[in-house]
């Protein structure tokens, strides 16, 4: 792999700005060979000069690179070497309340253990920084060499480079070995071995299981062939059907509607593996947008497996049901056998078949359906939109416990069904009700945001937007009720002009809001927003049409019901949501690009490693430390205690207070950490720069104290 390749792939992308420019560093060296005087031509003072004011812009920009390495990992290592500090205050302090309250006491060094276990992860990734960054250094240095046959790369890399701050100073070793040995005397009474298990992070670009490989091969290669017997064997049963009166009774749109809901199931699953591929391949962070334990997740081939292994299970329920008289079986008892068999894998109490992700989704699902109850977190919202493009699955799963609990149209034997029956009506309440939950969760949640936020935009107009849902689904339902065969009811043209509203406005929602499409300061990206991470426009560009079409598919629908294709309702609505699942697929890629690059759901991308809140008094024990030979000697002094005090968001604390006093003044005198990013705020005072200067001195002085 091309080193531009792997620096690409392993690169932190919250940190992306801060790495080496190096494809624009290479793309500066061909540019220099390719505009140089022809040697031929020009006599060689000439060429020299030229080469000689290359290597002035290039080794200055080499100059502004290395400073802006170096001063960001001194942020970042000051940044470490404090919240280690603290999180050791915080242990000895759990170790004083030990002797007090011992319930308090267990949740305590359980949340230790994790903010550890994520502070250890950020100091990899750190170490990673420090080496691709020096990798980078010595590899464009020596293809300047190279191309331009000479020897000032190598000279500048070794006076410059290997001298350097980021690459000389090792107390992000040092850093990792403590908290190493931290974590393994302190929280695992000494062993090392369930220590590194929990601290150890994956290998960077670590590949898959060549088991996990293999399994899904063999399972797609199973479905894709019982998906064609199956195909064949309903083809032919068909035949028969059209020639046996009794086996003509057997409604063939029973069938489809208990089958749906499980298939549409299997895609999503095997959707989502393919956007996880595609987050993961173009560097979008979704295991911390979603807060997954970053050692511990599903990866696209596990999500692939599963789907592979249901899609096999959902083929053969459909065989069984078609040779069920051959193989004496009731019929029916199939599609319920297939229910039973996915609901037991989702809700099996046993630490097997991907217990932690089954039980992270059977976390976050009670939250959903209680949305004005609980806070909204990422995942939250995204898992209650999905389910917006699973409606048509959950009226599935509707019709078929209604179907097996009433047995209207089924008979004693469970061999036929002859029509659908009062379970499928669409002037049915109940039926309604389960179309207007995903929107309801939905609706809910953001009225929540705005109860925690107090932000009228876009909370409110989002909920605004889930609220036309329900009026199409109460038009539609009171049209079914009233019309005849021989005119519509008056709530038909209610329900279209519902339906156009609620399109319209999802549809923009979708490129403004939640893609961040057709933003001002787009610059070479027409229509589109100034930074994007996939690697063609045209992407985007199919994306904003693919999505106008597919929601108005409700139009479509009722097109080819007026031109005779009623009798086929259930294959068409079988096709269009699929469709909407597709559709659900292409949003989430940029729905999860534009919360990594923007954060403009303001949901927490990363999660905070200090167990106790940051305050502003903070800033002088940091000064003071610098002093001291036990830095963490002073926060033991100061006692942590959760109390009923307001809370303060840990994203954005207060570090330097304004002098001044003035309320105007402090907003823009603070220094905020951000993501784990120290970022000045552009309007700061010049004593406030001047403290600022101090803190950063004195914590480089101590490192090199250290150090030597």
């Amino acid at each position: 792999m091309k080193f531009a390749e792997h620096l690409g792939a392993h690169i932190t992308p919250e940190w992306r700005k801060q790495y080496i420019q190096y494809e624009e560093m290479k793309a500066m060296l061909y540019a220099a060979l390719e505009q140089a005087p022809c040697a031929e031509v020009v006599e060689e003072e000439v060429l020299t000069r030229y080469f000689a004011r290359f290597d002035e812009s290039f080794f200055t920009f080499c100059d502004k690179e290395l400073v802006k390495i170096n001063t960001f990992y001194a942020e970042k290592i000051a940044e470490a070497t404090r919240k280690f500090a603290m999180l050791r205050s915080e242990l000895e302090g759990s170790e004083y309340e030990q002797m007090k309250k011992k319930k308090i006491q267990r949740r305590k060094v359980m949340d230790l253990k994790l903010a550890f276990s994520e502070f250890y992860l950020s100091l990899i990734l750190l170490q990673n920084y420090q080496n691709l960054n020096f990798t980078g250094f010595r590899k464009i240095l020596k293809k300047h060499d190279k191309m331009l046959r000479t020897e000032a790369g190598g000279l500048w890399r070794e006076e410059m480079v290997e001298t350097s701050n980021f690459h000389t100073n090792k107390d992000i070793d040092k850093l990792i070995a403590d908290t190493e040995i931290t974590v393994t005397t302190e929280l695992e009474g000494g062993d090392r071995q369930k220590a590194m298990k929990r601290l150890r992070v994956p290998p960077l670009g670590d590949q898959q299981s060549p088991w996990t490989t293999f399994k899904v091969g063999l399972f797609s290669g199973a479905f894709l062939v019982l998906m064609i017997a199956m195909v064949l064997s309903a083809v032919f049963h068909s035949y028969q059907a059209a020639s046996d009166d009794v086996a003509g009774r057997n409604d063939w749109r029973v069938v489809v509607r208990l089958y749906r809901g499980p298939f549409l199931v299997i895609l999503f699953l095997f959707l989502m593996g393919i956007n996880v591929y595609g987050w993961r391949s173009s560097g979008v962070n979704h295991v911390l947008i979603f807060e997954l334990d970053p050692r511990n997740h599903l990866s696209e081939q596990h999500l692939m497996e599963l789907a592979a292994i249901f899609g096999v299970i959902w083929t053969l329920s459909v065989l069984t049901f078609l040779y069920s008289t051959q193989l004496s079986i009731p019929a029916y008892a199939n599609p319920l056998s297939l229910f039973i068999i996915m609901a037991i894998f989702m809700l099996n109490p046993t630490k097997t078949f991907k217990h932690d992700a089954r039980f992270w989704f059977l976390r976050v699902a009670p939250r959903i359906i209680l949305a004005p109850f609980f806070y909204v977190g990422f995942a939250d919202f995204w898992l209650a939109d999905q389910l917006n493009s699973l409606g048509q699955a959950l009226k599935d799963f509707q019709f078929l416990l209604c179907f097996y609990i009433s047995g209207e149209t089924m008979d004693d034997e469970w061999d036929k069904a002859d029509s659908l029956g009062y379970c499928s009506s669409s002037a049915w309440w109940l039926v309604a009700l389960v179309s207007c939950m995903p929107a309801w969760f939905r609706f809910a949640q953001c009225l929540r945001r705005y109860r925690d936020t107090k932000e009228a935009f876009p909370h409110l107009v989002n909920a605004g937007k889930y609220s036309t849902t329900f009026f199409v689904v109460i038009f539609s339902t009171l049209d079914s009720a009233y019309r005849t065969d021989v005119e519509r009811s008056p709530f038909f043209y209610l329900y279209i002009l519902s339906a156009i509203i609620s399109s319209c406005y999802t549809y923009i929602w979708d490129i403004k809001m939640d893609w961040g499409f057709f933003a001002a300061g787009a610059g070479d990206n027409r229509f589109l927003r100034e930074e994007i991470v996939y690697s063609s426009k045209g992407y985007y560009y199919f994306a904003i049409v693919e999505d106008l079409v597919l929601r108005f598919s409700w139009a479509y629908k009722l097109i080819l019901k007026e031109v005779g294709f009623a009798a086929y309702s259930e294959l068409t609505t079988s096709v269009f949501a699929a469709l909407e699942v597709v559709r659900r697929f292409i949003w989430n890629f940029f729905r999860l690009e534009n919360e990594h690059l923007n954060n403009c759901g303001k949901f927490r991308a990363v999660r905070d490693i200090s167990v106790a809140p940051i305050d502003a008094s903070d800033q002088q024990q940091i000064i003071k430390m610098m002093d001291e030979p036990d830095p963490a000697s002073l926060f033991r002094k100061k006692k942590i205690l959760k109390t009923q005090a307001a809370v303060i968001d840990p994203l954005r604390v207060p570090l330097i207070s304004d002098t001044d006093k003035k309320p105007a003044s402090t907003v823009a005198n603070l220094k905020t950490f951000h993501i784990g990013t120290i970022q000045s705020n552009k309007r700061r005072n010049n004593e406030t720069d001047r403290l600022e200067e101090d803190l950063q001195r004195r914590l480089l002085d101590l490192n090199q104290q250290e150090t030597a």
